[in-house]
């Protein structure tokens, strides 16, 4: 008679064991403000998938989707209110919101400098107090920016230029005599197409992805910023968790960005040459412009941060801006 007890006490056992173990975990909603198998959704899809296999019992992500479900620019909104737990997107597209988020694309400083001279927590402060949000890391860290064009500049000059940007650069886009216009990613082509735009800011990567080579003529050089997409969470979402989550996703998100330096200069290097290929033809400006054109970006770049955070905007120099002060 006492063995069906046992038994029924070991199934008792068991049971509660597995509900233990699935109220442990915890199921993050997603989205990211790029379209899925772009090259900058694909590091994020990467991450997605380690940790929906390595993080069964602890934590998972349900992917929502990309811009065909949540609006771009509506992304780092959709995160600080916690309709969505993680995001996959920039500084660059939520900048109204926190605008020191902009000198993660500033910044030369490779990003393992960033953990390890105070810059990480001052923005992960910063993203904290005014974005509701927490700076998980960073999934890019060396790629540029570039200028890519429908027609070639006159004598080096793109003044008069209608050009697609984003906060990032638009001061500096205004500095070179431009017209910038925001325009969302998806719609970039159509601008093109139309002529609404005789070109766009863009990283050094990524366009065949969107198909704008096919009406894109000039690339421009030299580059300028750093290129910056990461992965954020949700505040109140983080506060929640245990230990052991919070742990296991850092140590995900640190396995991805210690490997992004090479993975992006080797991926540069081979789209430079499907560029070329493809018969976009780079510009280099001359020297004085080339050196006029960067201290413009430079320039720009931090002034924008003096003018919007004053609090902060010194220490950030300090940490992020690569120069002695």
């Amino acid at each position: 008679m006492k063995f069906p007890y046992a038994k029924l006490g070991l199934g008792l056992v068991l049971g509660l064991a597995a509900l233990t173990a699935q109220a442990q975990e915890v199921t993050l909603k997603a989205a990211s403000a790029f379209a899925k198998d772009s090259f900058f959704d694909r590091k994020f899809e990467r991450f997605i998938k380690d940790v929906n296999e390595n993080g069964k019992g602890i934590v998972q992500i349900n992917f929502v989707g990309g811009p065909e479900s949540m609006p771009t620019f509506e992304v780092g909104n959709a995160l600080k209110a916690g309709v969505i737990d993680m995001a996959n997107t920039t500084g660059v597209f939520f900048a109204n919101m926190v605008p020191e988020a902009l000198a993660l694309s500033f910044t030369p400083v490779p990003m393992k400098e960033v953990r390890s001279n105070g810059g990480y927590e001052l923005m992960d402060k910063i993203l904290r107090e005014k974005g509701n949000m927490v700076w998980l890391g960073r999934t890019t860290d060396g790629l540029k920016y570039h200028i890519w064009t429908t027609k070639k500049p006159t004598n080096d000059s793109f003044s008069g230029m209608k050009l697609r940007s984003v906060p990032i650069y638009r001061a500096f886009f205004q500095s070179l005599g431009t017209n910038p216009l925001q325009v969302p990613p998806g719609e970039v082509y159509t601008a093109l197409e139309r002529g609404m735009v005789d070109g766009y800011g863009w990283p050094s990567v990524g366009i065949f992805d969107l198909g704008w080579q096919e009406k894109t003529k000039y690339l421009i050089e030299p580059g300028f910023y750093n290129v910056e997409v990461s992965i954020f969470i949700n505040q109140d979402t983080w506060k929640k968790l245990t230990d052991e989550q919070r742990n296991f996703l850092q140590e995900r998100m640190n396995k991805l960005e210690q490997s992004a330096p090479a993975e992006d200069a080797a991926l540069a290097e081979k789209e430079r040459k499907q560029v070329v290929d493809g018969g976009i033809e780079v510009i280099e400006l001359s020297a004085d412009k080339a050196a006029e054109f960067s201290a413009k970006a430079n320039d720009s770049a931090w002034q924008a941060i003096d003018q919007s955070s004053p609090k902060y905007a010194a220490e950030l120099r300090k940490l992020l801006s690569g120069q002695q002060q």
